[in-house]
C-alpha cells in the first residue's frame, strides 16, 4: 500500500462474497476461514508524495479478521 487513509471510508458496499471472490481459496489460507467479502469505498488517502486526492478503493473483509489488501482502483477528482 503506497498510501495512506486519511478519513473515513464512505459510499461502502458489496461487490461479491463467499465462491463469488476469484481470490477465496487464497484469502482462507492467508488469514484463515471467514465469511469473506469483497468491498469497495471511497475516501481521501495522501500518497507517498504528499498529495491528498479522493480515490475509490478495493479490499477483502472478513467477520473477526477485519481489512485485508486494501488497493486504490481509480482517482475521482
Amino acid at each position: 500500500m503506497n498510501f495512506d487513509i486519511i478519513d473515513e471510508i464512505k459510499e461502502v458496499e458489496t461487490i461479491a462474497q463467499g465462491s463469488g471472490i476469484r481470490d477465496l481459496t487464497r484469502l482462507k489460507k492467508s488469514y484463515g476461514l471467514s465469511n469473506w467479502k469483497k468491498m469497495k469505498g471511497i475516501a481521501h488517502i495522501r500518497l507517498s508524495s504528499g498529495k491528498v486526492k479522493l480515490a475509490e478503493l478495493h479490499w477483502y473483509e472478513a467477520h473477526g479478521i477485519g481489512k485485508k489488501e486494501i488497493k486504490r482502483k481509480r482517482y475521482l477528482e
